[in-house]
């Protein structure tokens, strides 16, 4: 899990700006499209700068990586956090604050829930079979449209990227997922996300209104692989949360 933990770890560092600095080459991250469709969408902000994307799971409930939350390995205090929903432009949402103290992380899988108070959204329908290798699926942030400094070209409007399960044994996928993890592996159909996107919803491909959230993003190369956290193996420590 070596390459993950890199990634996950300069994530954690470079938060506050909001960006994951890559190598990579600049078609990296270009694909992709506007997204036309993503009310359960929601961006994240610390210190109101972009920093991450997450999921209105429930009216006052919303799901993003945990590693989003943090700083230099230290938790990020809940009065720098904002989020703002209900519009696939950020800077035409409403914006709402953590209700403070109660945010909960799962010890199994990079997720954090985050409650807020009732939010006036479509919330996200949870999956409750796991997803299939060959599968496409869809990926929602407002992540960063280039490489380099991430932080210059963090997207003001939801976009889109198309992914494809593969196995988790596919040596592609050596460092972000393991056989009997509660992690899944894609790899690149068009778009890839990348810093921003972090935590975003990875949702199946329906007509609109019927997408169900399979996955919480939390890690990608930049260029061809990417990988989520399995929201139906997370259902009973969700709803243990969310039911209180």
């Amino acid at each position: 899990m070596v390459r993950q933990v890199r990634v996950l770890l300069l994530a954690a560092l470079l938060l506050a700006t909001g960006a994951v600095m890559s190598s990579t080459p600049a078609f990296a991250v270009i694909g992709g499209s506007k997204s036309a469709y993503g009310p359960w969408a929601v961006r994240m902000l610390v210190d109101g700068k972009p920093a991450c994307t997450g999921t209105a799971v429930t009216p006052e409930w919303i799901i993003s990586a945990s590693h989003c939350f943090f700083e230099q390995g230290q938790p990020i205090a809940d009065k720098r956090v904002t989020f703002r929903v209900g519009s696939l432009d950020m800077r035409k949402g409403t914006t709402v604050h953590p209700v403070p103290g109660r945010r909960v992380g799962s010890a199994q899988a990079d997720m954090m829930l985050v409650k807020v108070p009732p939010m006036k959204v479509r919330t996200a329908r949870l999956a409750t079979a796991g997803v299939q290798p060959g599968q496409t699926v869809r990926q929602y942030g407002w992540g960063a449209t280039c490489t380099g400094d991430e932080n210059t070209c963090q997207s003001p409007v939801l976009k889109q990227s198309d992914l494809r399960v593969v196995r988790p044994d596919d040596p592609r996928c050596e460092g972000y997922t393991a056989p009997g993890g509660s992690d899944f592996c894609m790899e690149r159909v068009s778009g890839i996300p990348a810093g921003g996107d972090s935590g975003g919803p990875v949702m199946s491909i329906a007509p609109n209104g019927a997408e169900t959230l399979l996955g919480v993003f939390d890690g990608s190369d930049r260029q061809e692989i990417a990988e989520a956290g399995e929201i139906s193996q997370q259902l009973a420590w969700i709803h243990s949360v969310t039911r209180r």
